[in-house]
């Protein structure tokens, strides 16, 4: 048998992403394949979304859960939460391979974590499927309105990616407003309706695309915004590029072709390669808004649900993303370094700086 590389081990990639522990779900009888990855605990239990995705391979499902629940852990902390960061992601595709035997016994899974890792609703799954993890345990948040949780939390990640576009703004033109301003937002999801509705009542000319046909044409049609095919999106000279919809559309291909001024969507891990991308973006002066910061909508939804939701206070939480993605854009200014490596540093910090007041204890 051949030796195990460093890069297809495990723990080495553990080891990379700085992980505390990462559960590996199997369910021979519900057809069920997760995993759960708790990546830091320091600011508190590990909070973050259940995704329900066909993935290819499951060193596929594995590389993704790493990133997604690191993603998590630096969002809690630059949004001032108390929750650290965590993910979990069935294998299969949700619109065929779901039942409510499979996600309660998901919930089994979650429940032997013992509160160290809370879930909620990602891509592939919705706040009944939440009610159906209820069922097995405690830990989850965005159950419907109707059972005391806080339902779907689109319409308030849709509000911080808003924030975030409107602080982008301000720092390019010295004016915040949206009005008369071109959007493309690719993925027209939970999330990606809502910010369409956001902007298109705010006046902005918007584009959307959808790999849903259908759907792309409702949504037009509904918000006067105009449907455009997946392949001319970096054709067109607009103002902000919204991805709201899977990872990674921002590498070394897309950013030779952008026309944008500004980045600022809702999707996870929209740089390929933080490190990489990050600086070509700098390099040819495009403005990323940190996908992290400013899609904190969801994790403070699910944490103000914990806390004992209040809409009011949730929307303040939310509101706050403005000022959190000006102090990224001017620390990246004032070090002339790349967005995501300012929002890093500042994530970073408050991580290091409550190690310090936990280990007084």
């Amino acid at each position: 048998m051949p030796a195990q590389t460093n890069t297809d081990s495990i723990f080495n990639q553990l080891e990379a992403y700085g992980h505390k522990k990462v559960v590996f779900c199997s369910d021979p009888d519900t057809g069920l394949k997760a995993i759960i990855a708790i990546h830091d605990t320091t600011l508190g239990p590990a909070l973050g979304g259940t995704r329900m995705w066909a993935y290819k391979t499951e060193k596929e499902a594995l590389q993704d859960v790493l990133r997604l629940s690191k993603n998590m852990t630096y969002k809690a902390a630059i949004a001032g939460l108390n929750m650290g960061g965590g993910m979990a992601v069935i294998i299969g595709d949700s619109r065929k391979d779901k039942t409510e035997a499979l996600l309660r016994k998901f919930g089994r899974f979650i429940k032997n974590q013992n509160g160290e890792f809370i879930t909620a609703e990602d891509v592939g799954t919705n706040p009944r499927d939440m009610e159906y993890i209820r069922m097995e345990t405690q830990h989850v948040v965005g159950v419907p309105e109707t059972m005391g949780g806080s339902g779907d939390p689109g319409p308030v990640a849709a509000m911080g990616v808003y924030m975030g576009m409107r602080a982008a703004l301000k720092e390019l033109y010295g004016s915040d407003s949206i009005t008369g301003r071109s959007v493309i937002v690719q993925g027209i999801g939970h999330v990606g309706e809502q910010l369409v509705k956001l902007l298109t009542e705010a006046n902005a000319k918007v584009y959307v695309s959808d790999i849903n046909d259908e759907r792309k044409r409702q949504v037009s049609k509904k918000y006067g915004a105009e449907a455009i095919s997946n392949n001319t999106i970096f054709d067109i000279n607009a103002d902000i590029y919204a991805p709201c919809a899977m990872g990674a559309t921002v590498n070394t291909q897309t950013i030779n072709k952008l026309q944008c001024a500004i980045i600022a969507g809702s999707a996870n891990n929209q740089l390929a390669d933080e490190a990489e991308h990050g600086q070509m973006l700098l390099d040819k002066g495009i403005l990323f808004a940190p996908d992290y910061v400013i899609s904190a909508g969801g994790i403070i939804n699910g944490y103000s649900e914990l806390m004992g939701y209040s809409k009011k206070r949730t929307m303040q939480l939310t509101e706050n993303i403005y000022d959190a993605t000006r102090n990224v854009l001017k620390l990246s200014k004032a070090e002339n370094i790349s967005t995501i490596d300012a929002a890093n540093k500042i994530a970073e910090k408050r991580i290091a700086d409550i190690k310090k007041v936990k280990s007084t204890y």
